[in-house]
């Protein structure tokens, strides 16, 4: 080979090189979610006890959403929707949790696209450690779902006490205080085995679910309780996460994600200030939880806003923000009804979330839709229901009295009445009418389109 040749051969080598080096790796996601937590329970959502200042700093440097909306009201539904980014009802979700309402053996439909499997096809390290909750049979464990790696609780921790890596159990008697550190021990091992490519790490932890029962580390540690330890070591647990994620200088390149399953058990203590309700409702409490988003040197940091943002929302946001073409994979399936919401992230001018987002209550009823600061919320019983069982005051009473009268749906302004307790139907006539019909039209759009049924084990 003559000398020219050699020359143009190492120039073509060295341009190639130069633009493999140039070509940005796709950034990791990290999402992370706590099971029960409500919209009031971390320092940066205005909690006076409990302290978390992981989260409170990650908030800081990234977007705080006050009006982001999980999934569903009840565990397996949100995570239905979390997974499909559609709402329950698409992917055959009628009433209830797996273990209650639902058989205990029943789960999504294998056919449902998720999230994890979009990410996986796309070249990226799948993985879960947490709670999956939406399946336990072959056809329905995570790694039939897109997860390269899986270790999980298959159901709610008061459910059972079995952990499974793939499709094993591999702990028949977990502990119960244990979880969050084994849960983040995984996920830590995960990162280092995976830091040379791109990872989507699923970190949705059994934590704060009852029964509430502290690592002997953070029992006592917290001003609230044993809630609070709970919670609190959380917080600590995903620093740990954080400082893997910097040690093995892949933190700046990672997309996190923070937020709850649902709202607060109304049996135990949280809560979720300013709104009423708790888990199982389809009032504010129920369904608007904690949500925070952060990717240091791309989403501007110590952003807030209330633009509508929900769980449903996150599939086609995140493959935006990682270059993949979510329309193009989900072809076919159950209609995706999360919106794009990336720009917002971005702090975006002039960016907006959802024109409107519908709300089951966790026994399977259609209750609610929200437009803007509109509420058309259809059950009246619920809504007095959600005002506790605690003594009333006069006032209270005054609302339980009017809210029990009548059959006509009852209309809120969320934003200038967050506790859903003025009634404003007869005021505005016309915004009841206009909600009752999208609302009519959105279920319909779900009715006729297409569905896929719960996977049940065969007899």
């Amino acid at each position: 080979m003559n000398c020219k040749l050699i020359n143009l051969v190492l120039i073509a080598l060295i341009a190639f090189s130069s633009i493999a080096c140039a070509t940005p790796r796709k950034p990791n996601v990290l999402l992370i979610m706590v099971d029960d937590l409500g919209y009031h329970d971390l320092g940066c959502y205005g909690h006076p006890k409990i302290k978390t200042p992981v989260l409170d700093n990650l908030a800081k440097g990234g977007i705080r959403l006050t009006s982001f909306y999980a999934g569903a009201t009840v565990c397996t539904p949100s995570r239905m929707a979390l997974m499909t980014g559609a709402y329950p009802s698409r992917v055959g979700w009628e009433i209830g949790v797996m273990g209650y309402k639902m058989g205990f053996h029943d789960g999504m439909s294998p056919e449902a696209l998720t999230i994890a499997e979009i990410f996986k096809s796309e070249g990226y390290a799948t993985a879960i450690s947490g709670k999956w909750h939406i399946g336990d049979q072959p056809e329905t464990r995570p790694g039939a779902q897109g997860f390269d790696s899986s270790y999980y609780s298959s159901h709610s921790n008061n459910q059972t006490r079995n952990t499974w890596r793939g499709d094993e159990i591999v702990e028949k008697k977990n502990v119960n205080r244990m979880l969050t550190e084994q849960f983040t021990t995984e996920a830590i091992r995960f990162i280092k085995e995976t830091k040379d490519k791109p990872f989507f790490l699923y970190l949705p932890y059994t934590a704060p679910h009852f029964p509430v029962q502290p690592h002997p580390d953070w029992k006592g540690k917290s001003s609230f309780g044993k809630y609070g330890d709970v919670v609190e070591e959380v917080d600590f647990r995903i620093g740990e996460i954080f400082k893997t994620l910097k040690d093995q200088k892949v933190y700046d390149n990672t997309i996190i994600v923070f937020i709850s399953d649902n709202g607060p058990n109304p049996h135990k203590t949280s809560g979720c200030l300013p709104y009423r309700g708790s888990k199982w409702s389809s009032l504010e409490g129920g369904t608007r939880v904690p949500g925070i988003v952060s990717w240091p040197g791309v989403i501007p940091a110590g952003q807030e806003t209330g633009e509508i943002v929900a769980a449903i929302d996150l599939l086609p946001t995140l493959c935006t923000a990682c270059g993949i073409d979510w329309k193009k994979k989900t072809t076919g399936t159950p209609p995706v009804d999360g919106i794009d919401s990336w720009n917002i992230m971005l702090g975006k001018k002039g960016a907006k979330g959802r024109k409107d987002l519908l709300y089951w209550h966790g026994m399977g009823d259609f209750h609610a839709i929200r437009q803007g600061d509109w509420k058309l919320f259809f059950d009246r019983q619920t809504a007095v229901t959600g005002f506790g069982t605690k003594r009333k005051t006069a006032e209270q009473a005054e609302k339980i009295k009017a809210f029990s009268e009548g059959n006509a749906p009852l209309l809120f302004n969320v934003t200038d009445d967050p506790g859903e307790t003025v009634d404003l139907s007869e005021k505005y006539p016309q915004k009841v009418k206009q909600l009752k019909a999208l609302a009519d039209k959105r279920i319909k759009e779900i009715k006729t389109g297409k569905i896929l049924p719960i996977h049940k084990p065969k007899p």
